[in-house]
């Protein structure tokens, strides 16, 4: 009978810990309601929307297209890219939209695909400054990613990055 009051005390015991620890986590997830969105982050410094395509872009984009007609498979891509946007290593175009935003074509659709990127530099020579990056498939370009590198404050900041694009 001990035994069977014991087992029953320790799994009374982790369930009310189970219930502690998950009712706090779901009070420290909610939005404190002190701190608009504004103040977080004010409407002018809005960084999360791309640059609208550019004719040179468009012409890039298709030209890159119609030179590939062939579907393929799989493709996995690798671009480095050097903060001043110029390609170093791989394949892809880069174009140079503003501090910190570039779009990177292929002559292939990546709509589908995996995007991942991480700030890098394009020798060995040091450990890359530190920073945040962002990848996303660029709008109205079948063939190309939007990728935005930012300082470690969150500002806007030009750095070089390495790509990783994989398509099945």
């Amino acid at each position: 009978m001990t035994t069977s009051f014991r087992r029953k005390a320790a799994a009374a015991t982790f369930a009310a810990l189970a219930l502690t620890l998950a009712g706090g986590g779901i009070a420290v997830a909610q939005p404190s309601a002190k701190a608009p969105q504004e103040t977080v982050q004010p409407a002018a410094r809005r960084t999360d929307s791309q640059p609208p395509v550019t004719a040179e872009s468009a012409r890039k984009a298709r030209a890159a297209l119609k030179a590939n007609a062939t579907t393929l498979a799989a493709s996995t891509a690798i671009t480095v890219v050097n903060a001043n946007g110029t390609r170093s290593r791989g394949v892809g175009t880069v174009i140079k939209y503003g501090v910190g935003q570039y779009e990177v074509q292929y002559a292939y659709n990546v709509t589908g695909g995996v995007y991942v990127a991480t700030i890098g530099r394009a020798d060995a020579c040091c450990i890359p400054a530190p920073g945040e990056i962002s990848v996303a498939r660029r709008l109205s370009t079948p063939n190309a990613v939007f990728v935005q590198t930012r300082n470690s404050a969150g500002a806007p900041a030009d750095l070089g990055f390495h790509l990783v694009v994989h398509t099945s």
